[in-house]
């Protein structure tokens, strides 16, 4: 069994003030960085791909 790689934004630098973001086949998990053992929230990968697209949308 693989264990989960978590990673985070290079803008977060060293704060634990963030969220980290983990890729499983079929899911993007998202969790708080300073509660790392808590919960944690799946999102198809679909679905997270249509956050990021909107996000950047609204941005730009």
């Amino acid at each position: 069994m693989t264990s989960t790689q978590w990673r985070k934004s290079s803008y977060s630098g060293d704060s634990s003030n963030c969220v980290e973001i983990a890729t499983t086949p079929t899911a993007v998990l998202v969790r708080d960085s300073k509660a790392s053992s808590g919960a944690r929230l799946a999102f198809p990968r679909s679905v997270w791909a249509d956050f990021l697209s909107r996000s950047v949308k609204d941005v730009c």
